[in-house]
């Protein structure tokens, strides 16, 4: 079995609209080279928006603008997306996040534009880094999520995380016990932690579960002046970078080999020799 995807990579800006219009563009011209999947970045539709609260407001049922815009393009493409990350001010559950936090979203639409998961980001990314920004305090903005999430896809099964996430290897050893074959994680890391770690870790993960890493990414200098590393990767589950991106927007097509990945998990059986559990 092979599948086609696409990966976006983005230089989203703090406006919505102008974003949206963007996601718009590149997901029409990703549709044209056969692919049953598209995956979109971390904050896609607003990257260090001054208020991400009203934003979240607007998105608390599919009627959103943003996740209506989503919907639409799935159905009109046919293609399943995998929706980087949004605001938005409640829980799966319904419960309000309380003011002024959000949660950091990540939905799944079929190929009819139907709303089938989501995923909010669990691990916050509360550090510091030497670049021009200096200090990260995401909790400030985004309550963690709680709950993991694997879903069956027109990919096969696919487990959902958000950039910080992918140094959580925990998470990923969890997702792949539910069935994983592939592990989305839409990113935005800065330019300086981009540099010193992002293939590694997403070469890691690859090899650890002998599964599919998928990471769209903001890559570029934002309207925000903050700027974030890019090179969007899709790596194989022997560790090999399928594509790769390096700045600036970009669509990363790629394939999937679930026959050679099935090779690989036979011939070498780790998650049969396992002596501890996560």
């Amino acid at each position: 079995m092979r599948y086609r995807i696409a990966a976006l990579q983005m230089v989203s800006r703090m406006d919505v609209q102008a974003n949206l219009a963007t996601v718009t563009q590149m997901v029409l011209k990703a549709a044209g080279n056969n692919v049953q999947a598209i995956f979109l970045p971390e904050n896609f539709a607003a990257l260090a928006n001054a208020d991400p609260r009203r934003i979240g407001l607007g998105e608390e049922n599919s009627s959103g603008p943003i996740r209506n815009c989503l919907s639409g393009l799935a159905r009109e493409t046919g293609c399943w997306i995998f929706a980087g990350t949004m605001p938005v001010s409640i829980r799966p559950d319904g419960s309000p996040v309380e003011t002024p936090r959000v949660r950091a979203a990540s939905f799944v639409y079929d190929e009819g534009g139907q709303e089938v998961g989501r995923y909010d980001k669990m691990h916050m990314f509360d550090v510091d880094v030497a670049d021009n920004h200096r200090h990260y305090i995401e909790s400030e903005t985004f309550e963690a999520g709680t709950e993991i999430f694997c879903t069956d896809s027109a990919i096969g099964q696919i487990g959902l995380s958000v950039c910080y996430d992918i140094r959580f290897p925990e998470l990923y050893r969890k997702l792949f016990s539910l069935g994983a074959r592939s592990f989305a994680i839409p990113s935005a890391f800065t330019e300086v932690t981009g540099k010193a770690h992002f293939e590694i870790l997403m070469r890691s993960r690859a090899i650890e579960n002998f599964c599919f890493t998928i990471a769209s990414c903001q890559g570029g200098e934002h309207d925000s002046g903050r700027k974030t590393y890019g090179h969007s990767m899709v790596v194989g589950p022997w560790g090999e970078i399928l594509a790769r991106a390096t700045t600036g927007e970009d669509i990363l097509i790629a394939e999937l080999d679930f026959d050679r990945q099935d090779e690989i998990r036979r011939d070498m059986p780790v998650h049969l020799q396992r002596k501890l559990s996560v």
